[in-house]
């Protein structure tokens, strides 16, 4: 499931993120995110990308246009639109589409900048995603669920940091 840091990451994403603007617009600030993003941790091979758009009637002018570019909405996400990629069936990309007017909040990429800055974090969530993997393997947690606790607990210390309140990091 985990897979060690595979250094042609930020050219996968840069590569997806120039695929998301030719098939959106070419204006969206799109930014790497997910543990694909920090170097050296351990992650999923799946690429996660923060797409800022204007707001939710941008995305719906976009979808189709996506949708042609093999993008597909597809995701437990609650909070805003998904796109996902796939490659023979296995996913390689998530794309997440955040209104303009909430980008400056938004947990993922807070826990991105917090991780590259704070690398006794970024060691305690690589501890949290390995002991995540162990839990799913045996049954006892989901994956997402087994790490929920210290992502929120990150989450919390680096909203506090920037003065914005706790919220809960649970979207789905």
């Amino acid at each position: 499931m985990l897979v060690a840091y595979d250094p042609s990451w930020p050219e996968q994403f840069a590569a997806a993120a120039a695929q998301l603007r030719s098939h959106g617009d070419s204006d969206w600030v799109i930014e790497h995110i997910g543990s694909t993003a920090i170097p050296g941790m351990r992650a999923k091979p799946i690429i996660d990308l923060a797409v800022r758009i204007a707001d939710a009637a941008d995305f719906e002018r976009h979808r189709d246009s996506l949708e042609s570019g093999g993008w597909r909405q597809g995701s437990a996400v609650r909070s805003h639109p998904v796109m996902v990629r796939e490659q023979e069936g296995v996913r390689t990309h998530i794309a997440h589409f955040f209104a303009a007017a909430d980008w400056d909040a938004v947990n993922q990429r807070i826990l991105r900048d917090w991780l590259l800055e704070n690398p006794a974090d970024a060691d305690r969530y690589r501890h949290a995603k390995c002991a995540a993997v162990a839990a799913a393997a045996r049954g006892t947690s989901s994956y997402n669920a087994a790490k929920g606790p210290v992502i929120q607990e990150i989450v919390d210390r680096a909203r506090a940091a920037r003065g914005l309140p706790s919220v809960d990091v649970s979207d789905k």
